[in-house]
């Protein structure tokens, strides 16, 4: 395995400058290279991070039936056990079981009553105490954090640094709880916490715990370590950023999978836009793009989710 220093670490301090403070090219030069990057001085309090992370392990020991008591609703809100998500064309289903969360509207909302796919309420565990208000918490906290670095996302790409933020009027974020139960060597090379895949989305930003485990594919098909970085959060481009940039934005292979002797624990924030948000690369890009590339977020990443959660195929379409 490679260095840590492969995977740039950038200082989101400078941003705030009206040029970027050189944050812009730094972003530029990681997404074009591999679609990875670490920050830091991201305005995300420690303490935000910390009880949602042990409000987390809290819930993931509790009894398989406790936690089936929040079992996966078809808004995509709530547990998912072991076996429940497969990567695409991975040979096995995840070893790890996840939480989510996304935008809370109620079910008389004009959208979640129309019934425009991944939207409606949250469902909320009784135990641990808590737990509600510390993802509600995180959740708030990345959403803000998400349109800070989308305004450095922005400015490298030669635009408007608010250029994304009228796409995020009613966001499909979902931020993501994701254990890690320790993998019996049994289970052979082929068994992942999660097999090598892309994100469906524009961005995700991704806390982990300090026993590490993700790898990054880079260009040239060497997969390289992105251990923790304390106070840090890892930032990657998903498929919807390589979509809306014309391909000049990579959306990078990654997997992640727990070697350790402990349980390992991390939170995916993916800040998505808005279900109908318009995604048309010539926005971006300026160049003529294959009109198969304009579609909007909602239908792209309900695609993908489809493709890939075992609980999605039993729903109808539009569910």
């Amino acid at each position: 395995m490679s260095a840590v220093t492969d995977i740039p670490v950038i200082d989101l301090g400078p941003l705030a400058a009206e040029d970027g403070g050189g944050v812009p090219a730094r972003i530029a030069q990681a997404m074009q290279r591999s679609g990875f990057f670490y920050i830091t001085n991201h305005g995300v309090d420690v303490q935000v991070i910390a009880h949602a992370a042990d409000m987390a392990l809290a819930f993931f020991r509790l009894p398989p039936d406790e936690k089936r008591k929040v079992a996966v609703t078809k808004h995509h809100r709530g547990f998912n056990a072991l076996g429940d998500a497969r990567m695409y064309k991975a040979k096995r289903p995840d070893h790890k079981e996840f939480f989510q969360i996304g935008l809370d509207l109620p079910l008389d909302d004009v959208d979640v009553a129309a019934g425009q796919p991944l939207r409606g309420p949250n469902i909320w565990p009784e135990t641990p105490p808590g737990f509600r208000d510390a993802f509600e918490t995180y959740y708030a906290a990345m959403a803000d954090c998400g349109q800070r670095l989308l305004q450095g996302v922005a400015l490298s790409l030669g635009v408007d640094r608010h250029f994304f933020a009228p796409f995020y009027a009613k966001p499909l974020q979902r931020s993501q709880a994701v254990y890690y139960p320790q993998q019996p060597a049994t289970l052979g090379d082929d068994q992942f916490g999660v097999a090598p895949h892309t994100d469906f989305g524009l961005i995700t930003l991704l806390w982990q715990d300090d026993n590490g485990g993700l790898e990054v594919c880079l260009p040239d098909g060497q997969w390289i370590a992105a251990p923790p970085i304390p106070g840090s959060l890892v930032i990657n481009a998903g498929d919807l950023m390589a979509r809306w940039t014309g391909g000049r934005y990579r959306s990078t292979p990654h997997r992640a999978t727990n070697r350790h002797a402990a349980e390992r624990l991390s939170i995916a924030t993916f800040h998505d836009p808005d279900f109908m948000a318009p995604i048309d690369p010539a926005d971006l890009v300026g160049d003529v793009v294959d009109a198969a590339d304009v579609t909007t977020a909602g239908a792209h990443i309900l695609g993908r989710i489809n493709d890939s959660f075992g609980y999605r195929s039993q729903k109808v379409a539009g569910a």
